[in-house]
This record gives structure tokens, sequence and C-alpha cells, in this order.
């Protein structure tokens, strides 16, 4: 995954709790319960193009409803605003909704994004080029919830005039908050969780994200990102010659040989990334999620990262011990594929379209304020890869135009919850907009921390960060319940 892609959940699964989960390929609803499941009949088919009137095809989405502690008198819907990956991922990793539906009495729905998982309106032909691509966007996926949400409430008893709250982290969590713009007689509000619904155009500075991240290992151990910053010119010194090379792929542990130039920019970038996910995942406890992981395992890579000074060779077995932490925690791996990052329970494929067209991000470096090699800003060249790759060109300014941008005081319900540790708070809300566009920050928070399952180590700052936003949540469901017994 590039860090272009937006990131989800950890693993915690929950048991005891009935799952339905439509199944695309059959057209049944698989009910499973501790693992022993029937089958009923169920399907949903949506339209592959919400928005033109010549096409009429059909696509089956796939979706989790979980129920134990819905409450039909006086209950609430959670709705899952499924991202780039596959929903039952998401869905038993996404424990914040599993451990306040008693709370609300909720209903908890998890919504699968087209083109992801087994969403595929074009089954093994969807990613086949740009013509079945064209139905990947934002606008789409909103859609597919509204109609999602409506279809539920139509043939769930007791559902009807049920509150909806949409919750989502990440690109998920854009997708909430976007969902509560356009759809507000759908859901009463949102949780954007580590929505970075800024980072487009010039709204926030193309610097931002790698700053964050380079202040995450400054603080995390001394002459850390100093280290970092010094390795770029290590590995470029090393990669001159044939030698070299051999060198650099034996000292890191790597796969396969690195053999020319573009290699050793792959190698760059993939080291870069993996900083980058660090950041993400600094998590003040164990994880197993993008990765094994140490519970802040920024630290543990950082006390391999003391002396920038060292010669060239002693600075790059140093920083191989530090990729250590992120790819062989566990002791598994027997060598380093520098064509791997995370889990392939994301869709990076999809994702990659996405950032090509509309989800156009801008990221920088000057290798002054950050830890990495300078790197501008070229929207041709992007847009250039982006033809290559798949033959479109991006529409950078469309998701401003779409969505409002800055100029977004005119919604309300929208609850903005960031991270400091996280670098995709630097192109999200931070700061109230309203008394009902609200920003919650979480200072000792990585990629959406509030968002995990309760742990014994959470800091306090998350566990007031959860409760104001189920405050939030009660309010509005109260709200609504007030607003339906004036109407009768």
């Amino acid at each position: 995954m590039v860090y272009k892609a937006l990131v989800p959940f950890p693993v915690v699964i929950y048991k005891n709790l009935f799952i339905q989960e439509h199944r695309a390929e059959s057209g049944m609803w698989v009910s499973v319960l501790n693992g022993r499941g029937h089958t009923v009949p169920s399907v949903l088919d949506l339209k592959v193009d919400h928005f033109g009137f010549t096409a009429d095809e059909t696509f089956k989405q796939r979706y989790l409803i979980a129920d134990e502690h819905w409450k039909k008198n006086g209950g609430s819907i959670l709705f899952y605003t499924g991202n780039e990956g596959d929903i039952t991922w998401f869905c038993n990793n996404t424990g914040f909704m599993w451990d306040v539906a008693d709370q609300l009495k909720a209903m908890l729905v998890f919504a699968e994004h087209r083109y992801y998982g087994e969403s595929l309106p074009f089954g093994n032909k969807s990613f086949k080029d740009s013509r079945h691509l064209n139905f990947l966007t934002s606008e789409q996926a909103l859609a597919d919830f509204a109609v999602l949400i409506k279809h539920l409430k139509r043939t769930i008893p007791g559902a009807k005039n049920q509150p909806v709250i949409a919750v989502g982290g990440s690109y998920g969590g854009m997708l909430a908050a976007w969902f509560r713009m356009k759809y507000p007689h759908m859901v009463v509000g949102a949780l954007a969780a580590s929505a970075p619904i800024w980072h487009f155009g010039n709204l926030v500075p193309c610097g931002v994200f790698m700053e964050i991240v380079t202040k995450d290992f400054k603080r995390s151990g001394p002459n850390c990102s100093e280290t970092i910053r010094s390795s770029w010119d290590a590995i470029n010194r090393f990669a001159r010659t044939g030698a070299g090379l051999r060198w650099l792929s034996e000292a890191l542990g790597l796969c396969t040989a690195l053999t020319n130039t573009e290699d050793v920019q792959r190698l760059k970038a993939w080291i870069s990334e993996t900083w980058i996910n660090l950041a993400m995942v600094d998590y003040p406890y164990e994880s197993d999620f993008l990765q094994p992981l140490p519970a802040w395992p920024i630290k543990v890579v950082c006390q391999y990262l003391k002396n920038p000074s060292v010669s060239d060779a002693q600075l790059l077995q140093n920083i191989f011990q530090a990729l250590n932490v992120y790819y062989n925690y566990s002791g598994q791996a027997s060598c380093l594929n520098i064509s791997e990052t995370t889990t392939s329970s994301l869709g990076t494929q999809g994702w990659s379209y996405q950032a090509c067209t509309e989800m156009v991000m801008p990221f920088c470096t000057n290798g002054i304020d950050d830890m990495f090699e300078p790197h501008l800003w070229n929207l041709g060249e992007f847009s250039d890869d982006c033809f290559k790759q798949w033959g479109v060109r991006p529409r950078p300014a469309w998701i401003i135009t779409m969505y409002g941008g800055k100029n977004i005081s005119s919604h309300t319900n929208i609850i903005f919850s960031n991270g400091e540790l996280d670098p995709w708070s630097g192109g999200g809300v931070t700061k109230d907009i309203t008394d009902t566009l609200v920003a919650i920050t979480i200072p000792e928070g990585a990629h959406h921390l509030d968002l995990r399952a309760r742990n014994a180590f959470d800091p306090t700052t998350v566990l007031l960060a959860r409760s104001l936003e189920v405050r939030h949540m009660k309010q509005w469901i109260r709200d609504f319940y007030a607003s339906l017994r004036k109407k009768h």
C-alpha cells in the first residue's frame, strides 16, 4: 500500500454476535453465530451508475449486520461507511462500534465500498480498464450507502423510524462526513475519524503530512529522525556501483537483489512508506494490523537509530534492524520484500485508481522540515504517471467543488476526531467550525485510535474522546426522537 492509501483498523474478533453477511456470488444471506450458520435467501442489487439513465447494469453489494444490542423501541443504527478494503475485515476490526452498541441500543451495519472486497461491479473484469473503472468514485459509493439505508429501513421491521449515524475512519471517515453533508435526511450525524477532508488542492501545505511523520520519530528517540535523514545519501553512495548494490541487497535482507537505479528508487520509496506506516500505527500497545508490531513501535525502531554520524555501512545495518521491527517482529520473515508493506485486505489497486482521478492529495518534502529526500509536488508528472497506468487524468479540484473544501459551516452534526501523532491530521479538521461541527483532538493518538477496541493501555485522552463522541451521538438520537414526536 502506498501512503496515498488510507488505512483501516486493527484486528479484534467479536464473538456471540449475530452477523448477517450478504454473499455476492450466491445472492444468499449467511447468518453466523460462533461459526455455525444457515442461509436465508436475500438479494440487494445496486445500480452500477446511479447518475445516468441509459445504463441498466447492476451489481451485488456486500454488507453486514450485527443486532444483538439493537432495540426496536428507542434504538439507533450505526452505519459504517466502508472504505478501501474487505468489509469483513473492517467489521471485525472496528472495535468502537461494537463497544458502544449496548449504550446506543444500536444495530451495526457495515457497508462494503464498491470495487473492494467482493462488491465488484463487473466481477473479475472490474479493473480491466478505465471504462470498467469509470464508476469507482466517492459519489457513487455515497449513493450506494443511501440506497442501502433505504432498503434496510423498508425491509427490517422496526428500523423505519430510527436514527442512523454514519461512522468511518480515514477515507471511510471522509465518506462519513461527506455522507452527512450530501444526504442529511439519511443520517442524523457522522463520526469522521482521522478524515483528511482538506488534504486537497492548496487547502493545506503539501509538506504537512511528512512533517508530522518526522515529528513522531523526533519525539520517539534522540537523533532518530536525523539518522533517517542521513540514510538516503548513504543508500545513494552505495548504489553507485554494482558491488554497492549487491552489498545493499544483502545488508537489508532483500528478497530480490537490486540491479539498477529504478530498483533503488523503489527501495527508497518502500523504506519511506515503512516510516509512514509506523507513524500511522504508533499505538500504545501491541497490534496485529498492518503488520505484527510492539507497543509504541516507533520508540522500538528509534533504539536502532541513535547516531547519524556512523559509517554508511553501519548506518544502513542499523536501518535494517529498524525495518525488521516492522517487517519481522514475529521472527517469521526470511527476507524483506520491497513490493509489500501491508495486509492484503486493503484494496491498493482500487485506491491507486481513485488517487489518479478525484482523490488527488498533494504530498511534498524538502529534507529540512522533514526527514525525507526532497521531492516537489508536480501535478503534471503525477498526471502523466496516472495516464500511463490507468489511461486517465486526475481532476485535482473536483473534491473541493463537490464537497465544499473549507466552506462547510452550513452543515451540522459532524464530529471530526484526529490524533496528534497521525500524519493525516494535517489535512483534517482540528478546530471547531460551529457548535455542531466539532473537532476532537487526541494528543497521544495515532491513526483513528478512537475507533479501535477498548484496551487496558488506552491513554486517558482517547477514553475522553470516545466519551465525548458518545455524548454527541446520544444527543443526536434524542433530538431525532423529539422531532419525531412533534411530527406525530
